[in-house]
Order: structure tokens, then C-alpha cells, then sequence
């Protein structure tokens, strides 16, 4: 089977071990390069792609893709809905996830005339509405550091959420197809209070992941429609909450995972290839299922699926582990 990879940086972790992974295996790796330029897919496209990058060269390579009737690993319209923070609170919200209170605001002037005029309480956590490299997360605890992020993001569409107390750590929860894996990261928002983990709290793994944590990362990927994600939550012993949802993200050092990209890039591809075939090689858009069996992993969905993995298929080779 041919793989497509859309990303500048195949090198990534993940990538590398799951691209070793199919080769030794006798899959074909073949990478596009959205920051390469206009030159567009093999012709013909691979089986399948795996969307790692999310610039807007590489949303454009995808959805051509998918116009021509290829499945991509995640879905271009999963990937741009987690990509504008509003639109994903509101869906999570309305699916009943527990997702943090999120409002937008135009700019940081807006915000500051709101907290000015006592329609917004401090402590707040600001950002960048559209998710992106190096776009902006910070902490405000009074309007003094409002107004400076204000002069320093004077055009910046944003969202503010309230600061929720915690231990300065977020748990890191990443799904491949219905497979879990997690550990925690110290907070964009930690103070150098937050240096080192709780007392007791080194080892965080599935085997210390609440069911109901559990739970709300495997509903998180049937509402928006995504097979690879991460779901970050809050540390702490107290009810989940969310405060963000991304695409497939990095997954790094997580032992496993290379395998359950590799099955599911394999599982995927195969069930284009079906579908292709009973539909015509000309039948642009054919619609598949989510790697899990949940949904039709082309957009977001509110559907309840199982949210657990399909097995794979005889020839899947490497990662044969249910999701």
C-alpha cells in the first residue's frame, strides 16, 4: 500500500517510527510537502494521507485530495474546526462535553472595555481565536497586563475562558483510532510554583486515567469527527474539564502509538481502496467511516458511536491492538 505523508517535517517522531514501521513492512512512504510549493499529490495519489500539517497550503493540498474521492488522516474539515477556538467550545459544549466557558472577542480592546465596564471578571486565561504556531496563550490577572497584551496583539481575534485553579499541569490525553494514551505536561500558564509534579503524581498513565476521563476523550473524537487527536484536561482531582482539542498532534514518547498510527493508516487506506473501486476510480468524495466505527469521519458529528477500534485487517501488518 502507498502512504501519503502531508508535512514539511517527516522527521517528527511519530511519523518516523510509524513510516519504519510500513516500510519494514513493505509499504511504500511517500511524503508531500505543502511548504514545497504548488506542484500537488503524486499522480495517481497515494491510498492514503496522513493531514499532520495544518498550515493553509497544506488544508489546500488535503481538501483536493479529498475532492478526488482519497481519505485523509484527519479529515480537513475536523482539522479547520479545531482550529478556530470558538467553534470548537460551542460544539463541544452543545455535544455535552465538558468544555471550559469560552467567549470571543474581536480584539484584546474589546476585552479590556468589558472587564473595564464589569461584564468580565479577572482572572481570565486569553488566546488567540485561530489556533497556529506561536500564537498567543497567557494568563491576565489584572488590566494592567490586559492593556500590554493588547499593545503587543493589536489586531489579534481572540477568546478569554476563566482562569481555573489547578496544579499548573494539564493531562495530555491522546487518541489513535479509540486507543488511549496520556501523560502530563506542565501548563503554558504554570508559574515557576508549578515546577515540579504534585507529591505522588509522577506516573500518569491509562492504567491512573479515570473511566470518565477516559470517556470524554473517546466522545471528544466522535463529536469532531477525528481519528488522531489530543484532548488536554485540567490536573487535578476535581470534575474534567477542557480546555482544548487538536489534531493530530504530536504524540511523542508515547510507546504504542507508532503502531496504532500505522494500523489505522493501513485500515483507512484499505477501506478507500473498497470504496473507491465499487464506486468508479472518476467518483470524487467517497465518504468513509471513522477508523473506529462511529461516524463518517468527513466533519464534525454528534452521533454516538462505540468508541472502540475496528480490528484491522488481515495485511494491516504492524499494530494489530484493538483501539
Amino acid at each position: 500500500m502507498r502512504i501519503g505523508l502531508i508535512t514539511s517535517a517527516p522527521d517528527h517522531p511519530v511519523l518516523a517510527a510509524t513510516a519504519a514501521l510500513l516500510t519494514a513492512h513493505g509499504h511504500h512512504i511517500e511524503t508531500l510537502d505543502p511548504a514545497a510549493g504548488p506542484d500537488g499529490p503524486f499522480d495517481p495519489p497515494a491510498d492514503v494521507y496522513l493531514l499532520k500539517a495544518h498550515t493553509a497550503a497544506a488544508l489546500a493540498l488535503a481538501r483536493g485530495l479529498e475532492e478526488r474521492g482519497v481519505p485523509v488522516v484527519n479529515p480537513v474539515a475536523a482539522t479547520e474546526l479545531c482550529q478556530d477556538r470558538l467553534a470548537m467550545a460551542e460544539l463541544a459544549r452543545r455535544a455535552g462535553l465538558p468544555f471550559a466557558p469560552t467567549r470571543a472577542a474581536a480584539d484584546l480592546a474589546e476585552l479590556l472595555a468589558a472587564v473595564e465596564t464589569g461584564g468580565l471578571s479577572l482572572p481570565i486565561v486569553v488566546k488567540s481565536r485561530h489556533s497556529r504556531r506561536h500564537d498567543l496563550v497567557a494568563r491576565v490577572d489584572d488590566t494592567a497586563r490586559l492593556r500590554a497584551l493588547a499593545e503587543e496583539w493589536p489586531h489579534e481575534p481572540v477568546v478569554a475562558q476563566p482562569y481555573l485553579p489547578s496544579t499548573g499541569w494539564d493531562q495530555k490525553l491522546w487518541v489513535v483510532a479509540g486507543q488511549l494514551f496520556c501523560a502530563r505536561r506542565r501548563s503554558e500558564l504554570a508559574g515557576p510554583e508549578h515546577a515540579e509534579l504534585p507529591d505522588g503524581a509522577d506516573g500518569f498513565g491509562p492504567a491512573e486515567l479515570s473511566a470518565e476521563r477516559a470517556a470524554v476523550a473517546l466522545r471528544a473524537g466522535e463529536v469532531f469527527g477525528l481519528d488522531v487527536y489530543g484532548v488536554d484536561l485540567l490536573d487535578g482531582p476535581g470534575e474534567p474539564v477542557v480546555v482544548d482539542v487538536n489534531a493530530f498532534p504530536g504524540i511523542r514518547g508515547q510507546a504504542g502509538a507508532p503502531e496504532a498510527l500505522a494500523a489505522l493508516a493501513l485500515r483507512v487506506g484499505a477501506v478507500g481502496t473498497a470504496a473507491g473501486a465499487a464506486a468508479g476510480a472518476a467518483a470524487p468524495g467517497v465518504p468513509r467511516p471513522r477508523a473506529d466505527g462511529s461516524g463518517t469521519g468527513n466533519g464534525a458529528s454528534t452521533g454516538a458511536g462505540s468508541g472502540t477500534g475496528t480490528p484491522a485487517p488481515a495485511d494491516a501488518g504492524p499494530g494489530t491492538a484493538a483501539g
